[in-house]
């Protein structure tokens, strides 16, 4: 998702997907610590959604 759509979404639903996303990190995490991760590249794409989403929020809180 990008960041004009995130923009576009209430701070709830925001804090909604943070969550979604912070749970698929860690889920990421023990998979890989299992050594089942089929795909070690969604570590830095869950990570950058992480970050952007919190820049949002950064955003939306100082309006």
């Amino acid at each position: 998702m990008k960041a004009a759509e995130m923009r576009s979404k209430s701070a709830s639903e925001l804090k909604e997907e943070l969550t979604n996303l912070r749970q698929e990190q860690f889920n990421l995490r023990m998979q890989r610590g299992a050594g089942q991760l089929a795909n070690p590249a969604r570590f830095g794409i869950v990570k950058k959604e992480i970050a952007r989403i919190k820049t949002v929020l950064t955003e939306k809180a100082g309006n």
